[in-house]
């Protein structure tokens, strides 16, 4: 008996190191305001050069029908950290006080737990509980699951501006910057070189911002290697969000005028990134991801003039509640687990890490941790059923307040109106007219014909299925 007993504690003891030999690495690179239509594997039609996104794409496994779970970059974050509806808390709370509540599980916490060191390298944008830039800036990435934590506190156009090491700033904004808009009239004012005027850390330059970042991913990679336990590198970088600043080498090298070449030198920064793992040796043992927190600032008047469509033929832009804003490219590449240049339509939402990592990683959620989160790892190994979907739904709150639902190829916006930043925004319902927006996807990416009246049916059931998951605690 006592035999036996040993036998089946070495047996258990084998497999756990086994399971831990197996975890790969990961790095998730979240660029900002990107959209479907930037990247050349996307978009066979754009007009920027992205070798290193699309290397990935040849490397990997390619989503057609990936979402972040909202159209604004809070938005978007809160559910990628913590595998939860934004709309199930108010994030807006972010420029004082933490988002993320204390003792949340996050992607972060959960990849610890499992031995990971974490690391995170860029924008958060999910709040801190700030009580002046001379204390512990608490509530942040160090609170909520990383080692360590180099970046700011949001994007590059909203002040205050300032490094954070950890919890702490690494110089407090102590001098001041003006607005700052583009010249001429190509571009609207939240475009360009905009950045909102306020306070900046002392010898801090925007422009430096996006390198700097880079800088700071390759030392986390190179100072990892030879380590036994896995890594976890979440790098948020905050481009190409405005303000669109290209280091000199890329000025004038896209057809897609500063936009363009700031995308072009962030694919850059990528690529250096990439390298990096493969000169540390990590490469083939690194599970990668690639997305965009939300769609672009790209209007009609753009896309004449460039011959570049951001959004790559959807509807809306950056806000919206149409799928340009929160359909995004997403690529995976994971060496001998992920078939090269496959590509998936399966549908998934950035909340749906949390508990793919957790099925990778063999950990054991409980039932509060990612409540609203769908594990797609059967995807990625090409084991996921046929005409079995990982979501029953994908539900999601625009930027200005349009609740919509996905279930299947049909798609419900429970308002008129883009519901962000795409114009009209919102519109009245007129007597006999309907009094919302009903798409069936398949038929009709672009969301041009709605079905609102004729398959009431389809709005009943939609609107059943968005109540209930709404009500979900």
């Amino acid at each position: 008996m006592i035999i036996v007993r040993s036998i089946t504690i070495l047996f258990a003891i084998m497999s756990a190191l086994a399971g831990a030999a197996e975890r790969p690495n990961i790095v998730i690179i979240l660029v900002d305001d990107m959209g479907y239509g930037d990247p050349g594997c996307y978009n066979p039609e754009s007009k920027i050069q992205t070798p290193h996104i699309d290397s990935l794409a040849r490397d990997g496994m390619r989503f057609t029908d990936a979402h972040a779970p909202g159209p604004l970059c809070h938005l978007s974050r809160y559910g990628l950290m913590t595998g939860r509806y934004p709309f199930r808390t108010n994030v807006n709370r972010w420029r004082e006080h933490a988002t993320i509540k204390s003792g949340r599980t996050t992607i972060a916490s959960l990849l610890k737990a499992q031995g990971y060191r974490t690391a995170m390298v860029g924008k958060w944008h999910l709040g801190f509980e700030e009580k002046g830039y001379d204390q512990a800036l608490a509530g942040g990435p160090v609170d909520v699951g990383f080692d360590s934590f180099f970046g700011i506190r949001a994007s590059t156009d909203i002040p205050d501006y300032f490094y954070i090491r950890d919890d702490r700033a690494v110089a407090p904004p102590t001098e001041k910057i003006d607005d700052h808009f583009s010249a001429g009239d190509e571009w609207t004012r939240i475009q360009g070189k905009f950045w909102r005027g306020g306070k900046i850390g002392a010898g801090m330059k925007l422009e430096d911002v996006t390198p700097r970042f880079t800088d700071e991913a390759v030392a986390v990679i190179e100072s990892h290697e030879g380590m036994e336990k896995a890594l976890m590198l979440y790098l948020a970088l905050p481009s190409p969000h405005t303000p669109w600043l290209p280091t000199e080498e890329y000025v004038g090298k896209s057809k897609a005028g500063l936009y363009g070449d700031f995308t072009m030198m962030v694919d850059a920064m990528i690529g250096r990134v990439l390298g990096a793992l493969d000169k540390a040796g990590m490469a083939d043992d690194t599970l990668v991801i690639f997305s965009s927190d939300n769609g672009p600032v790209w209007y009609d008047k753009d896309v004449k003039r460039l011959g570049h469509d951001s959004v790559g033929g959807l509807r809306g832009m950056k806000s919206d509640a149409w799928e340009g804003g929160h359909r995004m490219p997403f690529i995976v590449r994971w060496p001998g687990k992920v078939a090269p240049g496959t590509v998936s339509g399966e549908t998934i939402c950035f909340t749906d890490l949390l508990a793919t990592f957790a099925s990778i990683t063999g950990y054991q959620r409980k039932p509060d941790e990612g409540p609203d989160s769908y594990d797609f790892s059967k995807v990625l190994l090409g084991s996921q059923p046929a005409g079995e979907p990982v979501r029953p739904q994908l539900p999601m709150r625009s930027g200005g307040g349009h609740m919509c639902i996905r279930v299947g190829d049909w798609k419900l916006i429970d308002a008129l109106g883009s519901g962000g930043f795409s114009k009209p925004s919102k519109v009245k319902k007129q007597p006999g007219g309907p009094g919302g927006q009903l798409f069936n996807l398949k038929d009709d990416p672009a969301e041009t014909n709605n079905l609102y009246l004729e398959r009431a049916d389809v709005v009943d059931r939609l609107r059943a299925a968005l109540e209930s998951v709404v009500a979900a605690p």
